[in-house]
C-alpha cells in the first residue's frame, strides 16, 4: 500500500555501510507510474559512470537507441557484483524487461524491487517477496513520539496516554503517523487538545493529514483501470473502517451497472467459476493495494486515508453524495441533481426538511442507508423517487414490509431488514434482480413455524440473487413457474430443497441452506436429496444454526452421484457427520474450497487418502473436535495452497507432508501441540521447497 514505508526501507538498506561494502556497483532508480524506458536506462548508466551515454543519445533515436542502451546496461554490469534498487515499479512488462537486462553471474548480485502492485511483485520471482506489514500499536506510538518530540524533548504521561490513542487512529500506516505527527508538532502540546484529537477520528488533524497525503495516495487511484475506479470510489459510501460485505458490495456494483458488458475487462480471461468471477473486481482492487485484508476479521476493508480520498473524489465526480448531518441537505451544499444519495445518519430520515430536500431531487437513482444500525423504523418517503433503481436499507429496522416500495417499478436492487411477510404484490417489481430480506437478529423464528415467500415470487423472472431471511420458496403452483435467471439463493430452509422447487431454478450457481433444529429433533435431514437437479451448482453451503450432536439427527451424506460434479465450493456447519463420510465428497472432481465449521464432521481421527481431493486448493477447519489428522502418504492434498485451522482445541497432530503448492497456513487459538506441528511443518517445507523461490507463510495466533 502507498505510504507503508517501501521506499524508506529500500533507502535504509541501500545506505547501510555493511551492505554497501559488499557491492562494487550501486544503482537506485525511482520509476513511478509514468515513465520512459530510455530515461530509466540512461539513469542506470549514469549511476554506473558510463561515459558513452551522451554520444549514443546524440547519434541514435527511437528503437535503435533503446537496443543500444539495453546492450550498454548489460555490458556495464557483466561480471560485477551489483545492488540495484528499482523503486516504485507499476507495470509487469517494465519489471520483466529490466530484470532481463541484469546479468546473473552467480556472484551475489541483488535486485530489489518496490511496488504497490501484487502482480509486479509476483513477476519478480524467484526473488523473495517481502510484504511490509502495518505497524502495531507500540511501533505506531514510537514513530509518532519520535516525530513529535525527537530524542530530547520529554513527553508527559497525559500526552503519552492520548498520543497512543492518536497513533492507533492512524491505523498502522507510517505515512499517516508521520503526517499527523508533523501537524501536532506545530501546535501547542496540551493534554486537552491531544485528547480531542484522540477521541474523534473525524478531527481536522486527520483530515488535514489525509489531504496532505493525497499527493502520494492519488496515483494508486488514478492508475486503476477505468472500470475499477467507480467500484473503488463506491466503497467510500460505507462507514469509515467498515468491514466490507463481499456479496453486498458486488451485488450493488452489478445493480449500479458497473459490471455491464462495456466495462467488463478482466485482467485475465473470465473463468467458469461464478463465485470467483463475482468477486473479480474486489480481488483486483486488493491486488493493486487500494483495499486491505484483515487477518483478524478475515475480511476486506478500506484504510481511512483511502476512505477520505474516495469521498473527496466521489464528491468531485458526483458518483455519490453523502448526508452526514442536517446541514448536508441544504441546497447550497449540492444535494440537488445528485444520482446517488448515501445516508450516513439514519435519523435524518425522520426529519421533514430532509424529506423535502430528497424529494426535490427527482434524479436520484440510488438510495443507500449506510449509517449505523437504527433499531426504530423511520419513514422513507419514496413517493417522489419513482426512478429509484437501488434501495439498500439494511441498517434500518422495519416492523412490516414498507408498502410504498412497491411503487418503485424501476428497482433493480432491494435490501431491507423486515420481520413481516412479503406482500404478494412484490411481483409488481418486475425489474428486480436482487432481493435481500433479512430478519432482525433478536427476532427468532419459532422452530416448526415455517415461513414462505408469496407464490408470486415465481413471476419475478429477472431475479438473479435472492436472500430470503429464513423464508422458504413456496412449491410452484403451475407448469410455467420458473426463475431462469436466479444464480444465488440463500437463507432458505429444507423446504426449499424439494425436487419441485429446485427443478424450477435450473441455472442456480450458489445455494445456502440455513436450518434451525427443534430441541427434540429426531427427523433425519433431507436437504441434499435433490441437489442433483442443480446441474450448474458451484457453491453449496449448509448451516445448522443451533447444532446438536445427537447421532439420530444426522443422516449419511447422499450418494456421491447425487452431488453435482460442477461443485467447486462446499461449506458445512453443525452437521456432525463421522469422518468416514468424508469419502463421499472427497472425490468431487472440481472441488477447490472446503470449509468445515462447528462439528461439521466429528470424531478423533481423520485420515486423508492419496486419491482424494484432487483439486482442493483451500481448506478451512473451525471448531472441530478432531484430535489426530493424518495423510495416507506424501501425495495427499498435493495442490493445496491455503490452510486455516481455527479454534480446534483438541487437535494434537497435523500432517507434515504438504506439497510445494502450499502458500500459507493460519493457526488461530488451537492446541499448543498443533501449533508445534505447524511450526515444524514450516521448517521442513522451507528446507525442502524454499531455497530462492519463496518461504511458506505461517500465521499463528494464540492467547495461551
Amino acid at each position: 500500500m502507498a505510504g507503508i514505508g517501501k521506499t524508506t526501507l529500500a533507502k535504509k538498506l541501500f545506505q547501510d555501510p555493511l551492505i554497501v561494502s559488499r557491492y562494487s556497483r550501486l544503482v537506485f532508480v525511482t520509476i513511478g507510474p509514468k515513465y520512459r524506458l530510455a530515461d530509466i536506462l540512461v539513469d542506470i548508466l549514469t549511476q554506473l559512470n558510463n561515459r558513452d551515454i551522451d554520444e549514443v543519445i546524440l547519434l541514435m533515436k527511437g528503437a535503435e537507441l533503446l537496443v543500444e542502451l539495453k546492450r550498454m546496461v548489460f555490458k556495464s554490469l557483466r561480471f560485477l557484483r551489483y545492488l540495484i534498487v528499482l523503486d516504485d515499479v507499476w507495470e509487469i512488462d517494465l519489471c520483466s524487461v529490466l530484470l532481463e537486462l541484469f546479468p546473473d553471474d552467480k556472484n551475489g548480485s541483488r535486485v530489489l524491487v518496490t511496488t504497490r502492485m501484487k502482480k509486479v511483485a509476483d513477476c519478480a520471482k524467484p526473488l523473495n517477496i517481502c510484504k511490509i506489514p502495518f505497524l502495531d500499536k507500540k511501533e505506531s506510538w514510537d514513530l509518532l513520539r519520535e516525530n513529535v518530540f525527537g530524542e530530547e524533548e520529554p513527553c508527559s504521561y497525559g500526552l503519552e496516554k492520548a498520543g497512543k490513542k492518536i497513533a492507533k487512529n492512524c491505523e498502522g500506516l507510517p505515512l499517516t503517523i508521520i503526517t499527523v505527527a508533523n501537524i501536532l508538532s506545530k501546535v501547542d502540546k496540551t493534554i486537552e487538545y491531544w485528547n480531542e484529537v484522540a477521541d474523534d477520528k473525524r478531527n481536522s488533524v486527520y483530515k488535514d493529514a489525509y489531504e496532505q497525503m493525497s499527493k502520494v495516495l492519488y496515483p494508486s487511484y488514478d492508475y486503476l483501470d477505468q472500470h475499477l475506479k467507480a467500484c473503488f470510489l463506491y466503497i467510500g459510501a460505507f462507514p469509515q473502517n467498515y468491514l466490507l460485505n463481499m456479496p453486498q458490495l458486488t451485488n450493488l456494483w452489478s445493480a449500479e451497472g458497473f459490471f455491464n458488458s462495456e466495462s467488463m475487462h478482466y485482467s485475465e480471461p473470465p473463468t467458469m467459476n461464478y463465485i470467483y468471477d463475482s468477486y473479480e473486481y474486489l480481488y483486483d482492487l486488493y491486488a493493486k493495494n487500494v483495499i486491505t485484508y484483515d487477518n483478524e476479521t478475515f475480511g476486506f476493508h478500506l484504510h481511512s486515508s483511502f476512505w477520505y480520498l474516495c469521498n473527496k473524489e466521489a464528491a468531485r465526480t458526483k458518483l455519490f453524495y453523502a448526508l452526514n448531518c442536517h446541514g448536508d441537505t441544504l441546497p447550497e451544499e449540492g444535494i440537488e441533481s445528485q444520482r446517488r444519495l448515501c445516508i450516513r445518519n439514519n435519523v435524518l430520515l425522520a426529519i421533514k426538511d430532509v424529506h423535502n430536500s430528497i424529494a426535490s431531487d427527482s434524479k436520484v437513482r440510488s438510495l443507500l442507508c449506510t449509517g449505523y444500525f437504527h433499531k426504530y423504523p423511520v419513514p422513507l418517503f419514496l413517493e417522489h423517487l419513482r426512478l429509484l433503481r437501488v434501495l439498500d436499507a439494511l441498517s434500518i429496522r422495519f416492523y412490516e414490509f414498507p408498502m410504498e416500495v412497491l411503487k418503485l417499478v424501476q428497482l433493480r436492487y432491494l435490501a431491507l431488514l423486515c420481520n413481516g411477510n412479503l406482500p404478494s404484490s412484490i411481483s409488481k417489481l418486475w425489474n428486480l434482480q436482487y432481493l435481500i430480506v433479512v430478519r432482525h437478529p433478536r427476532i427468532v423464528k419459532s422452530v416448526g413455524n415455517l415461513l414462505y415467500l408469496p407464490i408470486e415470487i415465481w413471476n419475478m423472472n429477472e431475479l438473479k440473487y435472492l436472500h430470503t431471511g429464513g423464508r422458504d420458496l413456496p412449491h410452484p403452483c403451475c407448469e410455467g413457474s420458473l426463475l431462469p435467471n436466479l444464480l444465488k439463493l440463500s437463507g432458505v430452509g429444507t423446504q426449499s430443497c424439494a425436487k419441485s422447487v429446485l427443478e424450477k431454478i435450473p441455472n442456480l450457481k450458489a445455494l445456502s441452506i440455513h436450518i434451525e433444529l427443534a430441541p427434540d429433533a429426531t427427523e433425519p435431514l433431507t436437504c441434499f436429496d435433490h441437489i442433483s437437479h442443480l446441474h450448474q451448482l458451484q457453491e453449496l453451503g449448509c448451516y445448522i444454526m443451533n447444532p446438536t450432536l445427537k447421532t439420530e439427527v444426522v443422516t449419511p451424506l447422499v450418494p456421491l452421484s447425487d452431488f453435482p460434479s460442477s461443485l467447486t465450493t462446499l461449506i458445512l456447519k453443525g452437521l456432525g457427520y463421522p469422518w468416514e463420510e468424508m469419502r463421499k465428497i472427497s472425490s468431487l472432481p472440481n472441488l477447490t474450497d472446503l470449509v468445515l465449521q462447528c462439528y461439521a464432521f466429528r470424531g478423533p481421527k481423520w485420515e486423508v487418502r492419496d486419491n482424494e481431493f484432487q483439486k482442493l486448493s483451500h481448506l478451512d477447519i473451525e471448531d472441530i473436535d478432531l484430535e489426530k489428522w493424518t495423510f495416507q502418504n506424501c501425495h495427499c492434498l498435493h495442490v493445496i495452497e491455503g490452510l486455516r485451522i481455527i479454534h480446534c482445541y483438541k487437535l494434537k497432530e497435523i500432517p507434515l507432508t504438504f506439497g510445494k503448492s502450499l502458500v500459507c497456513i493460519q493457526v488461530v487459538e488451537c492446541n499448543p501441540m498443533a501449533v508445534k506441528c505447524a511450526i515444524k511443518l514450516k521448517e521442513e517445507w522451507d528446507d525442502k521447497y524454499g531455497g530462492r523461490k519463496r518461504l511458506l507463510e505461517l500465521d499463528v495466533r494464540s492467547s495461551l
